[in-house]
């Protein structure tokens, strides 16, 4: 793991730390973008990881942000009963224009937009999650408790 943060993984840092958290980002030279690669860096079950997943509504194009243990597949059609119409998959622009991330680095705060965020039930068995950190390198282990008062998620089952 790197020491000197690039300037996106250190924004993330910055992020953290002006909402009071101190988790340390760190990044690595191997990549990150999925949730097998990240659990293998950072030695943990792919369970662990909390993969932060954007969808689109369908009719109202409102962003969605669901944060998923990486050993759960997101089922849109459950997600969509939430939010009150059908969700769809959305494009790599839409989620940089939301997030001001790219696929593959999205965290689970300082995002452009406000987003509807859920998060994974499934993420409850662990005491420590990691979750992408602004580029596809870069990780940060955080404590699960947290992730509710950063995201104002609302706890769901997503699988």
């Amino acid at each position: 793991m790197t020491q000197v943060l690039s300037p996106s993984a250190q924004k993330v840092q910055d992020a953290l730390l002006a909402r009071g958290f101190t988790y340390q980002v760190t990044e690595s030279e191997q990549v990150t973008r999925t949730a097998a690669e990240a659990a293998e860096v950072v030695g943990c079950t792919v369970g662990q990881i909390a993969k932060s997943l954007v969808f689109r509504g369908v009719a109202s194009g409102q962003p969605i942000l669901v944060i998923a243990s990486g050993a759960n597949r997101v089922n849109e059609a459950q997600i969509g009963q939430h939010v009150g119409e059908p969700i769809g998959k959305a494009n790599a622009q839409f989620v940089r224009e939301q997030t001001g991330f790219a696929i593959g680095g999205i965290l689970p705060l300082g995002h452009l937009q406000p987003l509807t965020i859920f998060v994974d039930q499934d993420l409850l068995q662990y005491p420590e999650i990691w979750a992408a950190a602004g580029t596809p390198h870069a990780l940060f282990r955080l404590d699960l408790q947290d992730l509710a008062a950063m995201t104002g998620g609302r706890v769901v089952a997503v699988a």
